[in-house]
């Protein structure tokens, strides 16, 4: 369900970025209540034509009586709508209309040492867990090693000088600039798998860290995830979050959290699919959503997302890519086929979850649970 929130602050960040904060009604706060990670979608409605895009809080957690602060990243995506409309026209005191967060690329404050590797607006999430880490948990440490273009293209610079000057014995920050030569730091280039085996271990016990959190562009967190996994790191102490997969990737295009994100938590990103057999000439859907079921006949092509869609404007989505995991439905009976999966964890499709908007049928009859 989305709820109408006032524009509070527009704050430019860079060239192509803004921070965006929405003030939070009484009545909605604890809706609006976040854990460190997460995302919330938007959405705009252009010449009736409805615009969903989801972002990443960036602002630390709060609790109980605070008020939430309700503070996204959004960098400019060339032809993205909402984006340029965030970036160009978006002004204080006007409304946008927002779901609740949701997103499993969390991290609930607690003791031990984690990092994160983050490219360009993949810092948006990492930036709420730290900080909400280092405020809640004085035993904890974080070491964030980030990625970005030059100097002047890096977000959210203000903020992370503070989180080195706060805590400069629980905070360790390592900058790599792909595309600019910087006075102190690691030398210019991009952080691929190669470079980071080498890196990590001369940065970090890696053995030792709790949990890693890798958010940025396919590539980015591809070529990290492999690395941890060949330095021993178990992939249960991953954690992914996707913000961009370019066509070269091998996956279509996906925009979702933070530019628009893709998430992936605890699992690689991977194209993959339920069922491999041949679709049935005919299949049913039936489809539980806020404990009303129906069912409908699926269509040549559409996915199961749309086949709900049609019939029931409330059903969950967000990016339609398969990349930010707001239409996650439990498979209850029949099999699918998914197309590409960057949202869900493999515990999570084991279990029996799928990406809705990713899903096809591979059976004559398929059964959805989306309030599981």
């Amino acid at each position: 369900m989305f709820h109408p929130l006032r524009v509070r602050e527009v704050e430019r960040l860079t060239d192509d970025s803004v921070a965006v904060t929405l003030t939070v009604p009484p009545e909605f706060r604890e809706a609006f209540r976040h854990t460190p990670g997460q995302h919330i979608a938007l959405r705009r409605i252009v010449a009736g034509e409805e615009i969903r895009r989801t972002y990443s809080i960036c602002a630390p957690a709060t609790e109980e009586p605070a008020e939430p602060v309700l503070r996204v990243g959004i960098r400019l995506v060339d032809g993205g709508e909402f984006s340029t409309y965030a970036l160009k026209e978006l002004s204080v005191g006007d409304t946008v209309e927002a779901m609740a967060p949701t997103g499993r690329f969390v991290l609930e404050p607690r003791a031990g040492h984690f990092a994160a590797v983050v490219g360009g607006s993949g810092i948006t999430p990492v930036l709420s867990i730290a900080a909400t880490l280092l405020a809640r948990q004085p035993s904890a440490r974080f070491c964030l090693i980030r990625s970005d273009r030059t100097a002047a293209s890096t977000m959210f610079l203000e903020e992370v000088a503070d989180l080195k000057d706060r805590y400069p014995d629980r905070f360790q920050l390592v900058t790599a600039l792909s595309r600019e030569e910087q006075q102190a730091g690691l030398p210019s280039g991009r952080l691929d798998e190669e470079r980071l085996a080498g890196l990590l271990p001369a940065l970090l016990p890696v053995a030792d860290i709790d949990g890693w959190f890798l958010c940025g562009p396919f590539g980015l967190v591809q070529g990290a995830e492999r690395a941890l996994r060949g330095l021993g790191v178990a992939r249960t102490r991953i954690h992914e979050e996707i913000f961009h997969v370019d066509d070269d990737d091998g996956a279509g295009t996906g925009t979702g959290t933070g530019t628009g994100t893709a998430s992936v938590t605890g699992a690689s990103a991977a194209t993959g699919s339920m069922h491999t057999a041949a679709p049935p000439t005919a299949a049913t859907l039936t489809a539980t959503l806020d404990g009303r079921s129906g069912n409908w006949p699926v269509r040549d092509g559409e996915s199961l997302l749309e086949t709900v869609l049609r019939s029931r404007a409330d059903a969950p989505y967000a990016c339609k890519g398969g990349v930010c995991g707001t239409c996650r439905a439990f498979l209850v009976s029949g099999e699918v086929r998914m197309d590409r999966n960057y949202a869900l964890e493999l515990e999570e499709t084991e279990a029996g979850y799928v990406l809705a908007c990713q899903s096809h049928p591979a059976t004559a009859e398929v059964e959805l649970d989306f309030d599981r």
